[in-house]
């Protein structure tokens, strides 16, 4: 059962450190799911937090493969607005499972 360790605190979902069946990217899943059960967040600013609460961080290629590739996120729409001083158009995500997808 790969999810044993996981338990939950006020809010966070946490893994238990040490634990041999959980790789990078399911902590990192991990992480991008709670962080979007607050509410939706654009891919920048779940690179951001995932680089922020970790100390290896994620590149974006990671990022934008987990948000692609694991069915729990929804692509909710774009953003288009002023990241890292220049302007870009940013997808906007959500969990599938709260009813989030409109995109």
């Amino acid at each position: 059962m790969p999810f044993k360790d996981l338990f939950v605190e006020p809010g966070w979902l946490t893994l238990l450190r040490g634990s041999p069946e959980m790789s990078r990217t399911k902590r990192l899943r991990a992480e991008i799911e709670c962080l979007l059960r607050e509410g939706p967040a654009n891919t920048v600013e779940i690179f951001d937090h995932l680089n922020d609460r970790f100390k290896w961080g994620a590149t974006m290629n990671q990022v934008g493969n987990i948000l692609a590739k694991d069915n729990r996120f929804s692509k909710m729409g774009h953003k288009r607005g002023e990241f890292r001083g220049s302007v870009y158009t940013v997808c906007v995500w959500g969990l599938a499972e709260l009813g989030m997808v409109t995109a």
